[in-house]
């Protein structure tokens, strides 16, 4: 019997655990895709318990908490810090084959020391341990990102932020991090919700515009606030989807369409989706321009208890994948954008595993000698960061394109202590390619395996998204 979640935790042959020890544990990290604060990270924020750490924000806890029959009170609602944790720790004994086990005992081992089991008889021991450690300075925000090798953070940033946060992390000398915000301008794009018309009130005052009254008002609005962006470090865009629409009408119809909106008559679906299609066609090119990286995230269908939703709002724990898989939409939307040769560095986030292969398809027809990889398959995403999300990822991509091109693995997190997922995924990478290396489909040719790993674990993506860091 192997020992509990030891230093070859996962790494099942030698070779697997050489890669690992000897290539990607010493290499920093690129976490380019993100959902902390800024304004924490200026501010040197301290935590004063472990609940203020792990359960604020983190709807993955939430939904696994709700399957224990946990009552709201303990998740979201008014229960004190302690009682929250220790209802935590109850479930995440139970958490057995779930990554949440997994993630948790990686965070307590690298961040506290902890080596023991986490469940509701070492709750106590273990709230007791991580308060103590969490006054401590070396637990600062700013010292927990130094302490996890990270040298870039990518946030993720509304077009009407002002980032002040990020012009004053970027003038203190005293933290060499890279902090850069990360262009995601959903709530411009949402012609259907019913806040949009007010968003674009919001966006005009931004950029400096009376108003917005047109679509070509809209993108120069769009082009303002990407050009602030860009003169504040933005590598990348980030677009949230229900899927990549392809749905074309000509300029006049989305001028109709927009003031059919504004007048405040609903849209229909065919006309949200060709203003969507617009929309994202205008982005992929202003991208192109910038020379920035354009990440589109789909496949989710959000917000699906309603009972809940109106209780808590959105990002609390109820979205799902949604089962449609839109190849042909996803291949004509970036063959809209190479017909002009505007087509940006893509990286394409499925949450259904179900199209791994339809985009690894798709990759193929749009790659060129611009970039390696240009058009890349994002890491297993949301549900999909467990380890057999990311073997069948990570197969698939090797299988349909270019593995050693992969720009590899984000946090997606809301939390500075979820920089161990770069851990569990350089251990589910090395254990891929050792057990490749020792069934004998690949050569043990150490000298080209660590620049591949090393390559997976941070040089592919400082390359391909162009960023200031070493």
């Amino acid at each position: 019997m192997k020992a509990f979640m030891d230093q070859n935790f996962i790494l099942e042959t030698e070779t697997a655990q050489k890669l690992y020890h000897d290539f990607a544990a010493k290499t920093p990290i690129i976490d380019y895709h993100c959902h902390i604060n800024p304004k924490e990270i200026a501010e040197d924020r301290k935590f004063e318990n472990i609940t203020q750490v792990w359960l604020g924000g983190d709807h993955y806890k939430w939904r696994f908490m709700r399957s224990c029959g946990v009552e709201e009170k303990y998740i979201t609602g008014d229960a004190s810090d302690y009682e929250k944790f220790c209802k935590w720790a109850e479930c995440v004994g139970k958490a057995i084959g779930n990554p949440l086990f997994h993630w948790s005992h990686l965070e307590l081992q690298r961040y506290f020391g902890y080596n023991g089991h986490l469940n509701k008889k070492t709750a106590d021991e273990v709230w007791n341990l991580c308060n103590e450690k969490l006054q401590d300075d070396s637990m600062s925000v700013r010292n927990l990102i130094r302490q996890s090798n990270v040298k870039f953070i990518g946030t993720t940033d509304d077009p009407i932020d002002t980032l002040e946060w990020h012009q004053k992390i970027k003038a203190d000398d005293s933290f060499d991090v890279v902090v850069a915000p990360s262009w995601r301008p959903d709530k411009a794009m949402n012609i259907e919700k019913p806040d949009f018309a007010d968003y674009l009130v919001k966006l005009a005052a931004a950029a400096g515009m009376d108003k917005i009254a047109s679509f070509e008002d809209l993108k120069a609005a769009l082009a303002n606030r990407m050009d602030y962006f860009n003169a504040n470090g933005c590598k990348v865009s980030d677009h949230a989807l229900e899927y990549v629409m392809y749905a074309p009408a000509t300029a006049e119809e989305i001028e109709a369409i927009l003031a059919k909106r504004l007048s405040g008559e609903a849209v229909t679906r065919e006309e949200e989706l060709q203003f969507k299609t617009a929309f994202m066609i205008y982005m992929g090119k202003k991208c192109n321009e910038l020379d920035w990286g354009m990440q589109l995230h789909y496949g989710c269908k959000r917000d699906n208890n309603k009972f809940m939703y109106d209780k808590m709002g959105p990002d609390t724990g109820f979205d799902c994948i949604n089962n449609y898989a839109p190849s042909a939409q996803l291949a004509d939307f970036l063959n809209a954008l190479i017909a002009t040769n505007e087509l940006p560095r893509t990286v394409i986030y499925s949450l259904n595993p179900n199209d791994n292969e339809a985009i690894g398809t798709i990759l193929g027809c749009f790659q060129d000698s611009t970039a390696v990889a240009k058009i890349q398959q994002g890491s297993a995403w949301w549900f999909n960061d467990h380890k057999v999300g990311m073997e069948n990822q990570m197969i698939s991509l090797a299988n349909l394109g270019n593995l050693s091109g992969f720009v590899g693995m984000l946090t997606d997190s809301r939390s500075f202590l979820s920089y161990t997922r770069h851990e569990y995924f350089r251990r589910i990478l090395c254990n891929l390619v050792g057990g490749w290396v020792e069934n004998g489909e690949y050569p043990a040719d150490m000298e080209m395996l660590e620049e591949i790993i090393k390559g997976i674990s941070y040089y592919n993506a400082k390359n391909y998204f162009k960023l200031p860091v070493e």
